[in-house]
């Protein structure tokens, strides 16, 4: 449990397995709404196509990251609980220990929806705010992001820091390369 945060008069702890499904959320919707935006600005010099093109990626990659990482979960924690009524010879339905595992699914699945979210926004910001440059400003701020990423996976995973954000500006710049030379005519 690493922060704890006061979110309507109630503390929301922060856990290393929201971490998780924070850098996994974030990097999806950096990395794929980049590429959208990149794809998008190849064959329009228009902004408002590159953001609703982007924003549609954005929202489509939200609901499907929070919804596959509910029912993906659901799968694997209600298996759990399935596996632990077998020696107790007894169902666990409507224990604490159900709404536990309720409670951890929604969770991940906000979390890595939401993420999935906020991370799309950072290569479609520039495009909101910026009138020139829209395009290098958006791929230098996706790098950047996914540096500090890097930075909080090292964290999190107690290793280098400098070591895991290289890996993800590594990524990012390979997306960044495979994209631009497809988008290339």
């Amino acid at each position: 449990m690493n922060r704890i945060n006061i979110l309507n008069g109630k503390r929301l702890k922060l856990k290393a397995e929201h971490g998780r499904y924070i850098i996994l959320g974030s990097i999806d919707g950096i990395l794929a709404v980049l590429g959208v935006v990149i794809g998008t600005s190849h064959v329009s010099d228009n902004p408002t196509i590159v953001i609703n093109a982007a924003l549609g990626g954005a929202v489509a990659l939200a609901l499907t990251n929070g919804i596959g990482s509910y029912l993906a979960e659901s799968a694997v924690e209600f298996g759990k609980l399935a596996e632990l009524e077998k020696p107790l010879m007894r169902s666990l339905n409507s224990t604490k220990l159900e709404q536990e595992t309720k409670k951890k699914i929604w969770s991940d699945s906000f979390f890595h929806g939401g993420a999935s979210f906020c991370g799309s926004l950072v290569p479609i910001l520039p495009f909101m705010l910026l009138d020139e440059y829209m395009l290098e400003v958006a791929i230098i701020m996706s790098i950047t992001v996914l540096s500090i990423l890097g930075v909080y996976s090292g964290k999190l995973a107690k290793q280098s820091m400098i070591k895991h954000s290289v890996r993800m500006v590594g990524l990012g710049i390979m997306i960044v390369t495979a994209v631009t030379v497809l988008g290339l005519e």
